[in-house]
């Protein structure tokens, strides 16, 4: 690349880095501060020239980004069921599969009037933001035990005006409640998995659970029917191969109604149940 690179051309730099297509349009439109013009924007201007310091950003970040680093840690943002999110490497990335939990949530709460609604390892705030973005007669709560990942979730709040109560601490120890449901995307992956080397840019404690990845489910589930009102729901995000392990401990710790929902690419992703009325 030179001085007459065209934004046609970084792009073709990026692919020979082995960039994924939508990564390269985010981290170009990023580079020249034009996220809200959408990647169309770039097609319609291809030939135009990147002038040399923002072709050196570029090739920065995308450099950053073929050695396994988020794009949402690139740019500093992340879209999750309408939001836009400000994110770093002090919490998780946002997945869009997350949303499945968001859905169900609000499914669950439908009937409920004005519904208490506790988000565990909320990270950026991300459920918990769109619950209450979803749910604006809901009162809102949200736990994690890293203080940084809740600077983050608070300021996420802060400006976009959701008013989320945070709270510091590890899981239910200490939650007061009760809840008409507990939503949590915990750590879910086996500590040996080779996977992890994988995300080596995200918070360790927000991805490992224990040799199986389901310590910290196991916990949740113990400790949720003192907090949740009668009929209450508890719903959890796990891995993909977890869903009848994770119904099973459900089933053992007496909710009923225990069921699984599938992500974008149709894999159970969710599961969860009901406290008996």
């Amino acid at each position: 690349m030179n001085a007459t690179t065209t934004l046609n051309d970084a792009l073709a730099y990026a692919r020979t880095l082995g960039l994924e297509r939508i990564d390269a349009h985010m981290l170009l439109l990023h580079t020249l501060g034009r996220e809200a013009a959408g990647r169309a924007w770039l097609l319609a201007h291809d030939t135009d020239t990147l002038a040399p310091e923002a072709l050196e950003r570029f090739a920065a970040l995308c450099q950053r980004r073929a050695a396994g680093e988020p794009v949402a840690y690139l740019t500093g943002v992340k879209d999750f069921y309408g939001l836009t999110l400000q994110v770093d490497a002090r919490v998780l990335d946002p997945r869009p599969d997350t949303e499945t939990l968001v859905d169900w949530a609000l499914e669950v709460l439908a009937p409920v009037g004005a519904p208490h609604v506790l988000d565990l390892g909320t990270g950026s705030g991300a459920i918990a933001l769109a619950l209450q973005h979803q749910r604006p007669d809901a009162q809102v709560s949200a736990i994690d035990a890293s203080h940084d990942a809740l600077h983050v979730a608070q300021a996420n709040a802060v400006r976009l005006g959701l008013p989320v109560q945070f709270g510091h601490g590890h899981w239910l120890q200490g939650a007061v409640g009760p809840w008409h449901a507990i939503v949590s995307n915990p750590p879910y992956i086996a500590a040996a998995d080779p996977h992890l080397a994988a995300l080596t840019h995200e918070p360790l404690q927000a991805l490992a659970s224990g040799p199986d990845g389901l310590d910290d489910i196991r916990s949740i589930v113990a400790q949720a029917p003192a907090h949740l009102w009668a009929g209450g729901w508890l719903l959890l995000e796990h891995g993909w191969d977890q869903a009848d392990a994770v119904c099973a401990l459900l089933i053992n710790a007496g909710f009923t109604q225990v069921q699984s929902r599938k992500d974008l690419a149709g894999i159970a992703r969710c599961s969860g149940g009901q406290w008996p009325r």
